[in-house]
């Protein structure tokens, strides 16, 4: 980065690259919880976390949207100067970033499956479909304005809280054919060769 120019992450991949491994660990951890009867047995127990599931989806999916329209609606044009971060890089740093936190959290689903079978992971499953809807919602509203939206990189580590978080200021804009990713952060496809 040189003359002021800023490392850029995609804002929807950021959020996406929570849901993969929220969701697995989560699908696991339901799985395997269901093997322990528990305190309040199996029955009770999955229909706690089918509860969970939708409350956690829904939760997540529609948490903080008026900041993140806030933050969309004030997004600066990218200078030449940025540096955009491959989507990867982006995907690969946020997860290493959040490994202890998922473990931890895969293993109170575990434990707490002795308690209320399954519940947790259900919790958990939810909480990566969120994700991935409001991904999906970031890339609808990206698609309408066409632009995709940017954070700074040095605002997203140390437990910034994501790219919504406090510590973000503003978004930066670029046009919609920047960067590796396609709106809502997932891989762009590549037209296949005749």
């Amino acid at each position: 980065m040189t003359r002021g120019g800023q490392g850029l992450a995609r804002v929807a991949v950021v959020v996406r690259a929570g849901a993969a491994p929220l969701w697995w660990l989560g699908v696991f951890a339901a799985g395997i919880g269901l093997l322990p009867t528990g305190v309040t047995g199996r029955r009770v127990g999955v229909l706690a976390g089918a509860a969970l599931f939708v409350l956690a989806t829904a939760a997540v999916a529609y948490g903080r949207r008026k900041r993140y329209v806030a933050l969309a609606a004030s997004a600066a044009r990218a200078g030449k100067h940025d540096v955009l971060q491959d989507r990867a890089v982006t995907a690969r740093n946020w997860r290493r970033a959040h490994r202890w936190w998922l473990l931890l959290t895969f293993l109170a689903a575990l434990g707490s499956a002795f308690a209320v079978p399954a519940a947790a992971g259900l919790l958990l499953a939810g909480c990566g479909a969120g994700l991935w809807l409001k991904a999906a919602w970031l890339g609808r509203r990206e698609r309408a304005d066409e632009v995709l939206l940017w954070v700074r990189v040095d605002w997203l580590r140390g437990g910034a809280g994501g790219p919504a978080g406090e510590r973000v200021k503003s978004y930066r804009s670029t046009g919609i054919a920047a960067g590796d990713a396609a709106p809502g952060g997932a891989r762009k496809k590549t037209p296949a060769l005749v």
